[in-house]
């Protein structure tokens, strides 16, 4: 089975040009460092070093990257710059593969027994939380999931309205209570309510209130807690959305939630309008966190399940 074999033509072409403005300035920096050079030397790992670090991927997981490679130079004896790309490329694909984490296929969730899989999401405004809650809706409805939103972050009155209007837009039914209301009661709520109606997957969206850690964590603890009383081991999901286009302040933002909460998955959204989409590569191994959602555009069906070899191979394309 071929890297793209599951995805649509329509699905290639939008991570393709999702990841258009990266690939552009990344491949364009890493022609730049082999000009004129036949072997890959000290100054040409030099060059690639800023590569790396420039185009968002992160220090430590370059300095990874740069290491490998040397090992590779020192083992061979003789490198051709003609090679750097697909050595790049697999050392690359090697470090995001030993996250020891699978590539999602298609939108799914796994089988629950006592009620439907639960995901909450977390983030800081402006980050796209709430576009990616209706998108994932979306996703999971057309892949023939009953699933109902939980409107939790409800300190800001317009996330209660842009979660009901994503709701309509997606035809999937939402429990508010509307603005100051007690997250947690419109968690509790949200699981009776789908838990009722026999729901697939529920997600509940939450406040992203980085300034105040300790309430944050509070805050989240306590949503936790009265989700587990209606469903054991709810949420089974803790997703945590971040900004590509930030670059290295989405690294700092995952740093800083994976104090607060346990999150075990990530999206990365808004890559399409940026050129720091290596942040994906820092990110996913500095985290060890599966990045399971990148958004590479705004139609509503322009979030894809990461998969791991198709962003690298779209990459280097």
């Amino acid at each position: 089975m071929g890297i793209f074999d599951f995805f649509s033509k329509d699905k290639k072409e939008s991570l393709d040009k999702g990841l258009e403005k990266t690939k552009q300035s990344f491949l364009s920096k890493l022609t730049r460092t082999v000009v004129g050079k036949s072997r890959v030397d000290d100054e040409v790992l030099d060059e690639l070093e800023e590569v790396l670090i420039t185009s968002d991927v992160g220090v430590e997981t370059t300095l990874k990257i740069i290491e490998r490679i040397e090992a590779r130079v020192a083992r061979d004896k003789y490198v051709g710059t003609d090679e750097l790309n697909s050595i790049l490329k697999t050392e690359i694909a090697s470090l995001l593969e030993e996250n020891n984490t699978n590539d999602l296929q298609e939108f799914s969730v796994p089988e629950v027994k006592d009620g439907p899989y639960v995901i909450m999401v977390v983030g800081v405004n402006g980050v796209g939380k709430t576009t990616t809650i209706g998108k994932l809706a979306n996703q999971f409805k057309q892949a023939g999931k009953k699933v109902v939103l939980g409107a939790a972050d409800t300190f800001r009155a317009a996330a209660v309205d842009q979660l009901i209007i994503w709701s309509e837009r997606v035809g999937v039914p939402i429990v508010q209570q509307g603005m100051n209301a007690d997250p947690a009661s419109v968690a509790f709520d949200t699981l009776q309510s789908a838990k009722a109606q026999g729901a697939d997957v529920v997600i509940i969206d939450t406040a992203g209130r980085l300034h105040n850690k300790v309430n944050l964590m509070n805050e989240l603890t306590k949503i936790k807690k009265v989700m587990s009383k209606i469903i054991p081991d709810a949420p089974h999901e803790i997703l945590l959305v971040l900004d590509g286009s930030t670059g290295q302040n989405a690294f700092e933002q995952a740093k800083q939630f994976s104090i607060a909460t346990e999150i075990n998955a990530l999206a990365i959204t808004k890559l399409d309008g940026t050129a720091k989409g290596g942040v994906v590569i820092g990110i996913s191994d500095q985290m060890k966190v599966p990045v399971k959602y990148i958004g590479v555009g705004e139609g509503i069906d322009d979030l894809q399940v990461f998969n791991k070899a198709a962003f690298v191979e779209t990459l280097f394309n």
